[in-house]
Parts: C-alpha cells; structure tokens; sequence
C-alpha cells in the first residue's frame, strides 16, 4: 500500500502498479521456459512466504492466480504475492491455529479437507502445487469432480514419471516436490528445509529445455483461462 484517502463514504487505496500481469500469462507470452528459469521464480516465492511466516501470516489461497510481476520484462521482474483476503494469524508455539475451510480446489492441502486444524505449512503444500505445474505444465491433482479431486489429495496421489519429467526435471526438483506433496503436514519440508534445499538454493542439474512441459503448460493455462471465463 503507498497511499490512502478517506472521504465520507469511502476508503480509497493507493497500490502498488504491478504492470506484468500474471506470472504464467508473462511465461506463455514468453514463448519458452525451462528449469533454470523456473529456479529463478520460484525460489523467491519460498522466501517471500516464509518470510510473512514468520510474521505469524498464513495466505491460504497460493496459486498462479495470485503470483503478480511487477514488470512486463520477466528477467527484469520482481513476482508479488497477491490476494492476502484469505490470510491470517498462526501460532503453533502458542498452539494458535487456523480450522475454516478454505483456498481454491487443487491447490488446499489435505489437512484443510480433512477439517483439522492448521498452520503456515499448508502454503507449502500449494507451492508443491505450483512448482509441479510450472515444471510439468500439467496439475499434480486434476477431475473434473470437486469431491473425487478433493479425494486424490487427501490420498496425495500425483505422478511424476513419464517423458517430462525424465527429460526436463532434475532429481533435485523432484526431490523438492515429493517433500512438499506430503500428505502429513508434520513430515513436509519445514521453513528451514526448504530454504537449504538443493533445489532452492540453485544447485542441481537442470536437465533439457523444457520444450514438452512448455507445451502442456501452453495448454492448461488456456484451458484454465476459459475456465475462469464460464464461472
């Protein structure tokens, strides 16, 4: 926020211009996007999430809707965490905890499913999401029907195997996912893990161009912009 005016019936708030647009809209628009490119966005998000953390802040509703640019150049472009109408206070040392249900299908970790209370890591969780998608171009969990989608994360059954993920991902990055997709929140990666993981810190083989998951990537956003269209 870097302003704000008041008159009698109204609040009226001066934003920060994001003139980039979506995150995924700049890496279409793009034309190309590998693991490198990848590292370079998502290692960020890591920090800028684990930062507000440590504020005691959950955002509960991560995902590429809500992943801004602040410039229209990617490699000059800093990516935002927007939407924070979801956010709130967490406290696990003071066993201050969150239980509403909520977050967008495909993205909300299974303990907010399974309506027991939570805390910061289900973020982690919908990060795992969105690094799956940036890295396959595809969802980790996908149906048509809210309640089967809803039980295919509760069981946290995803695939990684197939030509995409041979040719274009490090282990590094699989490595990285598999230990954010966990079912049990008490085994997922902590702040601490992630930051030091491998993968986040940029050391790892990065393998192909990414040429197969830019493709399927190309599809499902389109897909996922009619979408958001029709509803």
């Amino acid at each position: 926020m870097k302003e704000h005016f008041e008159d009698d019936g109204h609040y009226c708030i001066v934003m920060e211009l994001l003139s980039g647009g979506e995150l995924f809209d700049m890496i279409i628009a793009k034309g190309h996007f590998n693991e490198t490119e990848a590292n370079k966005v998502m290692a960020p998000l890591f920090d800028a999430v684990i930062a507000a953390h440590k504020l005691g802040i959950v955002h509960r509703d991560l995902k590429p809707e809500n992943l801004l640019l602040s410039d229209k150049d990617l490699n000059k472009a800093t990516v935002k965490i927007s939407d924070f109408g979801l956010a709130r206070y967490v406290c696990p040392e003071q066993a201050v905890l969150a239980s509403t249900t909520c977050g967008t299908p495909g993205y909300v970790a299974p303990e907010i499913l399974d309506n027991k209370k939570y805390d910061n890591r289900v973020d982690y969780w919908s990060l795992g999401v969105v690094m799956f998608i940036m890295l396959s171009g595809q969802p980790p969990f996908f149906h048509e029907d809210n309640f089967e989608l809803f039980e295919m994360i509760k069981e946290g059954d995803f695939d990684m195997t197939g030509d995409i993920w041979d040719n274009n991902v490090s282990d590094a990055g699989k490595d990285l996912i598999r230990n954010l997709l966990v079912v049990d929140p008490d085994q997922r990666l902590t702040d601490e893990n992630i930051l030091s993981h491998p993968w986040v810190q940029g050391d790892f083989e990065p393998k192909g161009e990414g040429v197969g998951a830019f493709s399927k990537l190309q599809e499902w956003q389109k897909q996922r912009k009619q979408n958001m269209q029709n509803n």
